[in-house]
């Protein structure tokens, strides 16, 4: 990253994914690694299942928390409707790390619509950077499934300059002790699949 460059991550999911907390472990891995870093949240009936989106900014000088439209350095996608719908934000050479997980939004839990098939082969398509993880597979091997959110920090971790030593320490700092461990071998089966 040049001096003057802002790396932008747009983070999409559904509420009770993990995401703000996702969200809050990048932010503290970025700041102790040296960044000026800048984060907004939007969240509608989160509690509901519905739509949790964090922006998360990052360079020697931020001046904005909302990554401009066609800006997203970086989509993070906790599920595939979801991450298909912010697609649009991503610049050309973008990159996608999405989650292989479909939850039903309200629409079709109701028998209205149908979810889309073969979302993944989509994205494929439209972005040549995106790499699909299995992210409740590794978070059930790493013996919690509601490790998914570490489980794709670890996927995104290799894609971003902080140290592995820094990423450890800003999980220790956010991720309560009695779920410490599980996250920290969430986290590292992460990092293998990107």
């Amino acid at each position: 990253m040049t001096d003057n460059n802002v790396t932008n991550i747009l983070m999409a999911g559904v509420g009770g994914q993990g995401t703000l907390l996702a969200s809050e472990i990048l932010s503290e891995v970025l700041m102790q690694a040296g960044y000026d870093v800048k984060k907004a949240e939007v969240h509608g009936m989160a509690q509901r299942g519905g739509s949790v989106v964090s922006h998360v900014r990052f360079g020697k000088k931020v001046f904005s928390s909302i990554i401009p439209e066609g800006e997203v350095d970086v989509l993070f996608g906790f599920e595939l409707l979801e991450t298909y719908r912010y697609l649009p934000l991503v610049k050309e050479l973008g990159a996608v790390v999405v989650n292989n997980l479909k939850i039903a939004p309200p629409s079709v839990a109701l028998g209205k619509r149908d979810y889309p098939t073969d979302v993944a082969a989509k994205l494929k398509e439209l972005v040549a950077n995106v790499h699909v993880v299995d992210g409740l597979q590794l978070a059930e091997q790493a013996g919690n499934s509601r490790t998914v959110n570490t489980v794709l920090l670890g996927a995104l971790s290799n894609t971003l300059e902080p140290t592995h030593e820094q990423w450890i320490a800003a999980i220790k700092s956010l991720v309560p002790e009695r779920f410490l461990d599980v996250n920290l071998k969430a986290f590292e089966l992460g990092r293998q699949v990107c």
